[in-house]
């Protein structure tokens, strides 16, 4: 196990600096620069990390991405604890990595930095620590900080806490609650939450309208429900589905049997309420984990069998990083099925060439308006070599930074359509759309600009108008 680890984390490492950062990276380490207690679209955990690795290298994506390489090889390692967890030896902990390593999923996630493969790793050590329970109830007070700090990164983290709570009630685990440290589990998540939640109260809870805007669909990874239930099938790789469709039947058939239980509860309200595909993710190490204690009893010593299984592993884990890794030259990717099958890959493609064209086409003095804050974060990452001032924007945590001042009677706006910015001002002029040079169609590319001249009202009047969560 510590091999294959190993192994994960040195290809996560090998390719973590091609490319460009992501949209949501670039958001990111504009939220760590104004760092509070939550923000409207998610707590403050990884903003706090951004900034700390910024703290390192202010300059360098692959150092911002540590954290995501570790988080993802932490579930690596989980999913063999599990393994060990409910009862196998030392070949069934590493058909669990292997099987976790090489998922599309894990790899797609361990890129990227952003809450997902937090998230993943704070819910697979929770599953280790429940199966732990059994043996010493003193577990729950370490749930208990694990929750805690898994809500200060995501909160939908709840939902699966809630729902394997409940499926441990009501499969026969009640008296693992039996206990004062279940309460005092219970108490010291809270307490970890409550800046945050003060925070969320104090602004009108807007992360609940952000969870309602991306159930309708406004996420660029949004699923449709036909797309929720076959991605189940890919997350951890097609060839692995049996192998985590019999852990399946080994934990309904033990006494661990609240995990199928909360699974098929969280597929069925995931699917129900618009949530997106790898909301359900975390539950497959755990899965994944009780097939392969049974595989490898009937791998045996047969070396054939063994074989098939890496294959495997090798096959899955080839496919997934030529999908979820950048492996391909940036001008490959146009004629790939890359950008049809990872969304993410194109909204790492073209930033800083995006920028320069944005300082291009902005008059001199001119405040800058962005449709999201992708394009806002881009600006303020590459932006200092232009001289370009800080952007504002209507979208996420953005709005909450505030308007262009009212003497702005000047400004740049990009991608905001020109109907909108019609509406704003009362002079309009045409300043060129946005081109990435490699022909990928992602976010960005295409977006317009116009200079907006002559505001008809007040920034600080119109901007209730143009705030945006999704």
């Amino acid at each position: 196990m510590p091999v294959i680890a190993s192994v994960f984390a040195l290809v996560l490492l090998a390719y973590s600096g091609r490319y460009g950062y992501h949209r949501d990276e670039l958001y990111f380490l504009a939220a760590g620069r104004r760092l509070d207690w939550s923000y409207p679209d998610q707590p403050p955990l990884s903003p706090l990390l951004a900034r700390l690795t910024t703290a390192i290298d202010p300059d360098s994506l692959w150092v911002m991405r540590l954290p995501a390489v570790a988080a993802a090889t932490f579930v690596v390692v989980c999913a063999g604890w599990m393994a060990g967890e409910l009862g196998g030896g030392r070949g069934a902990r590493a058909v669990a990595a292997a099987s976790v390593a090489s998922s599309a999923l894990m790899m797609g996630a361990g890129h990227l930095f952003g809450t997902t493969v937090f998230d993943l790793a704070a819910w697979s050590l929770i599953c280790v620590l429940v199966l732990k329970l059994a043996r010493d109830p003193r577990w729950w007070l370490v749930i208990g900080v694990v929750v805690g700090v898994g809500l200060q990164n995501k909160v939908l983290l709840i939902v699966p806490v809630v729902a394997l709570a409940a499926a441990l009630a009501v499969t026969g685990q009640r008296k693992l609650f039996a206990t004062r440290y279940f309460g005092l589990a219970v108490g010291i998540a809270l307490v970890m939450s409550l800046p945050y939640l003060w925070w969320q109260a104090g602004n009108g809870w807007p992360q609940w309208a952000m969870s309602r805007a991306i159930a309708g669909g406004s996420s660029g990874t949004s699923d449709s429900p036909i797309t929720f239930v076959l991605l189940q099938f890919g997350l951890f790789g097609t060839l692995f589905v049996p192998l985590w469709g019999y852990g399946l039947w080994r934990l309904w058939h033990s006494r661990w049997r609240a995990f199928p239980v909360a699974y098929a509860g969280l597929f069925v309200l995931f699917l129900a309420t618009g949530g997106k595909a790898y909301y359900l993710g975390g539950m497959y190490p755990v899965l994944l984990a009780a097939g392969s204690v049974g595989a490898a009893a009937w791998l045996g010593t047969s070396g054939k069998r063994w074989a098939a299984v890496g294959s495997a592993a090798v096959v899955t884990a080839l496919m997934s990083a030529v999908v979820f890794l950048p492996v391909l030259p940036v001008e490959a990717l146009p004629a790939s099925p890359v950008l049809a099958i990872n969304y993410d890959a194109g909204e790492t493609i073209g930033w800083p060439r995006y920028v320069e064209q944005i300082a291009a086409a902005r008059p001199a003095g001119a405040a800058i308006l962005t449709a999201d804050s992708g394009e806002a974060g881009a600006i303020e990452r590459f932006g200092g070599e232009f001289d370009l001032p800080t952007p504002h924007s209507g979208h996420n945590a953005y709005w909450w930074w505030g308007p262009p001042p009212d003497s702005a009677t000047v400004v740049l706006t990009v991608g905001i359509d020109r109907e909108r910015v019609a509406a704003l001002c009362s002079i309009v002029e045409p300043a060129g759309v946005l081109d990435n040079g490699f022909d990928i169609d992602n976010d960005v590319q295409g977006e317009p600009m116009f200079v907006c001249r002559n505001p008809i009202r007040p920034w600080s009047q119109v901007w209730p108008q143009l705030r945006v969560l999704g």
